[in-house]
């Protein structure tokens, strides 16, 4: 193989902060993986990722956006939202009450995806989500 040639593919998608920006970071990450067996699942890892950038940081204020990047290789499908930050915390897993109506979303991310990873970024955190081809899921890197 050339050294300029890889095998992995990356895209990226910057979307302004309003709602309806949360279906088309899932119709982009469905099209892009159209025919892959976990489209599905890292089209509601998209959403929900996308959701909470909006929802819980300065994504989601007037001039706010995000930034999706979505890599493939052979081995892996990773995702990634980056948001605008604006928040004391990093985004975290949490354990919701029963009867509550937020706080499930992360959660549901480290069921799905084989790794959870976040990264603080010059002005938020980045949340990447790695799933593996043929792997076990379990390594949460929170």
């Amino acid at each position: 193989m050339h050294e300029y040639t890889s095998i992995a593919r990356v895209w990226g998608l910057t979307c302004p902060g309003f709602p309806e920006e949360v279906s088309r970071a899932r119709r982009w990450t469905r099209d892009i993986l159209r025919g892959s067996p976990l489209a599905e699942d890292a089209e509601l890892i998209v959403s929900e990722l996308s959701a909470n950038a909006i929802l819980h940081t300065a994504s989601g204020e007037a001039c706010g956006s995000f930034h999706l990047a979505l890599a493939v290789s052979p081995q892996v499908v990773a995702l990634s939202v980056t948001d605008a930050g604006g928040t004391d915390s990093a985004p975290k897993a949490e354990d919701a009450d029963r009867d509550a109506v937020h706080g499930r979303g992360l959660g549901m991310v480290g069921v799905l995806a084989h790794r959870v990873v976040v990264h603080e970024t010059l002005g938020g955190h980045m949340v990447t989500a790695e799933l593996f081809t043929g792997g076990v899921t379990g390594d949460r890197s929170w």
